[in-house]
């Protein structure tokens, strides 16, 4: 993890000491149950309670010597708690107790990351209504389409966002998931009442089968979920970058006191924030496929694996949980010029209402195919030759033919895009509760 892009709670989160003490509360749970069941003596679980401790420091000091990071640690537990040592780890090998921990480690993880997707619902839903009855011209590939509304942006995202609430849900779902099932999972030493016992002890669920590992493609579930909500708050983002254009500037982030553009041009307000999101979805992104790499394993486990989830389970963790914030923030105080929305609609002279004149000439008998050439012939000259397209309208007899001053006038009525937008709120919001 890059410092820069950790959050605390993150960070600590995925820190060596979080690890470790993970990886003892799994030891100590498989400890009390051994206890109940008699494997080992209560007097001892006391004293490994007790005693059960470790530094960071420690267990990279023994790792030198034993190579083996697991063993490390049991060591420097052993070294602490004295002989009842002897039954910790009893029965285990070291991907019970990893995987269980990792369990538990990408379980917080998730929880911290739906308290920031929580919290960017309500920033879109308070702007969406903010903005639900503000005009904006609506652009496909690129160019002036119709108008719409510009609330109904900030609602199609929150509708995206509530998506990957669910799937966020979903994938936690997926890897709170342990396993106590020994070296090539067939419970050779330790029966499956065991493992299901320590991993309601723990709050999560237990495997209904599995290798020497958790199967992998509940990590790659995880990582392509934070993936789609990195491309989505991408998405919002590069929308954000085309809207602070220069030529469009219909909204752009917030620009604090002492902040500065460039180094070069004291004039620049670039949209750092935006770039950076951006920027960093496409690492996530590229931390799934590791995820998808890491589901074939050869037989009942190889190592190949881990060195990369060393990696990637902390950095896409962090990473998702950075841009969330930043996303946040970013949308909480965007400042927004309703208007350049409305310059910007009225930029092409009124082409925009071409649609709605194609139609209006179709109710009045025209064929579509007529009505096409009357509208676009009108909007040709408007681009090639300047002017506004109602003008051209209302003096083209084929059209005015069919079409009274009134009708034309309703084709040219912004507000005629935007009456079903309390329609669609409605379907948005009220199923979101």
């Amino acid at each position: 993890m890059i410092q820069r892009y950790t959050l605390p709670e993150m960070g600590e989160l995925w820190s060596l000491e979080t690890k470790f003490k993970k990886w003892l509360d799994v030891e100590i749970a498989v400890c009390e149950v051994h206890a109940e069941d008699g494997t080992i003596p209560q007097e001892a679980l006391a004293e490994i309670k007790a005693k059960a401790a470790f530094t960071v420091e420690r267990v990279n000091e023994i790792e030198k010597t034993t190579d083996h990071d697991v063993i490390a640690f049991t060591t420097n537990l052993a070294e602490n708690i004295g002989p009842a040592s002897r039954f910790v780890h009893y029965g285990l090998t070291s991907s019970d107790v990893v995987d269980t921990a990792n369990a538990l480690l990408l379980r917080d993880a998730c929880d911290i990351l739906l308290a920031k997707v929580d919290a960017l619902l309500g920033v879109l839903k308070r702007r969406a209504f903010e903005f639900k009855d503000t005009p904006q011209i609506g652009r496909t590939h690129g160019i002036h389409a119709e108008p719409t509304s510009f609330g109904l942006t900030w609602a199609l995202w929150y509708s995206e966002m509530q998506r990957n609430r669910r799937r966020l849900e979903s994938a936690r779902e997926a890897v709170a998931v342990g396993k106590i099932s020994g070296a090539v999972g067939a419970f050779a030493h330790l029966g499956p009442d065991v493992e299901e016992c320590v991993c309601k002890r723990l709050g999560i669920a237990a495997a209904d089968v599995s290798t020497q590992v958790i199967q992998r493609d509940r990590y790659a579930e995880y990582l392509s979920t934070l993936a789609i909500i990195a491309s989505t708050l991408e998405k919002i983002a590069l929308q954000v970058r085309h809207w602070q254009r220069t030529e469009v500037r219909e909204a752009q982030e917030a620009f604090k006191t002492g902040q500065k553009g460039s180094s070069a041009m004291p004039h620049k307000r670039n949209p750092i924030l935006s770039e950076r999101i951006c920027g960093m979805a496409r690492t996530i992104r590229a931390n799934a496929v590791v995820g998808f790499e890491n589901i074939a394993l050869w037989h009942e486990r190889d190592i190949s694996h881990s060195s990369a989830e060393r990696i990637v389970l902390p950095d896409s963790s962090a990473a998702t949980d950075y841009i969330l914030a930043k996303a946040t923030s970013l949308l909480d105080t965007l400042v927004v010029y309703p208007e350049n929305m409305l310059r910007n609609l009225e930029l092409t002279g009124g082409l925009v209402f071409s649609g709605q004149l194609l139609l209006a000439l179709t109710q009045k008998g025209v064929s579509r195919e007529d009505a096409y050439v009357l509208a676009q012939r009108n909007a040709m000259k408007v681009w090639d030759e300047g002017g506004t397209f109602k003008d051209r309208v209302e003096n083209d007899t084929d059209i005015t033919s069919h079409l009274s001053p009134d009708e034309i006038g309703r084709v040219f009525d912004v507000k005629y895009y935007l009456r079903n937008v309390e329609k669609v709120f409605e379907r948005v919001f009220s199923s979101a509760g």
